[in-house]
């Protein structure tokens, strides 16, 4: 049976500044999406946009500073607003003590995207130019997110059969108890598979809205299925119909990803 290492969660330390290996995670994160990013340009339709409206690297830094304050802003209040709004109501000056942690994936989502229509709007851009554009990029960094979980012994899984050869005792959990290491599953799913996924699908000119479509939909659908390994937070427990908070939180996205899909799919083509 696996015994989590116990990490420490300062990966440096200069002088009086600690670097976190959580927050190395975000920053390869970001540069991934650098990179990525840039590769899009060079897929249809970003390659042809002509004129004033023309993609160039410094969109792409805009875009990331915008998508970084949409995720730490969003992923925070989504946090205070889903998971514990009764205590962040009686305490709201502690929604700004970020440093003891709590962030929410879908609340990030909406903080994205409420930074890419300021930015789709100052830069007369098609907001659904600029959501297809992120979502292939965005994967990679949804998986160094999950290794800075695993780094820091958090948001363990469920028990698991004692003879499954990757079961994993976390002590952080306060137990000997073999579990599953859904962080690890998470990274395979929403980090490696979706990337796949993503990539390959948004290779080929798709009509506007229908690359973040699916993005929804496949991130749904990984999130969903992820969460049957992953222990519930202590405070919630598991909600109607068997479901985690995470998995209700995911339904919206898979529905209103099909919706979007079929929508988009439905529209004429846009003239070249």
């Amino acid at each position: 049976m696996l015994i989590h290492p116990k990490f420490d969660p300062v990966a440096v330390h200069l002088g009086p500044v600690a670097i976190h290996w959580y927050g190395i995670a975000y920053l390869v994160g970001f540069g991934l999406f650098m990179l990525l990013a840039h590769q899009r340009l060079k897929h249809e339709p970003f390659r042809s946009v002509q004129g004033p409206g023309a993609w160039s690297s410094r969109d792409i830094e805009d875009m990331l500073f915008l998508g970084v304050l949409g995720v730490v802003l969003g992923g925070r209040l989504g946090y205070c607003i889903f998971y514990k709004p009764g205590f962040y109501l009686a305490n709201p000056l502690q929604i700004l003590f970020v440093w003891q942690g709590g962030m929410s994936f879908h609340g990030g989502l909406l903080g994205v995207i409420l930074s890419q229509v300021w930015f789709a709007h100052s830069r007369r851009k098609p907001f659904w130019q600029v959501m297809d554009l992120v979502a292939p990029c965005v994967p990679p960094g949804l998986g160094a997110g999950r290794v800075g979980n695993f780094i820091n012994g958090e948001l363990w899984g469920r028990p698991a059969d004692p003879g499954l050869p990757w079961a994993m005792i976390f002590p952080e959990s306060g137990s000997n108890i073999p579990r599953h290491p859904s962080q690890i599953y998470e990274l395979l799913l929403e980090g490696v598979l979706l990337f796949i996924v993503m990539w390959l699908y948004a290779r080929k000119e798709r009509k506007p809205a229908q690359v973040s479509a699916v993005f929804l939909v496949g991130y749904g659908l990984a999130r969903f299925t992820a969460e049957y390994f992953r222990e519930p937070d202590d405070f919630l427990g598991i909600l109607a119909l068997h479901m985690s908070m995470g998995q209700w939180l995911s339904l919206p996205m898979i529905v209103a990803g099909v919706a979007l899909w079929l929508w988009a799919q439905a529209r004429p083509a846009p003239a070249r």
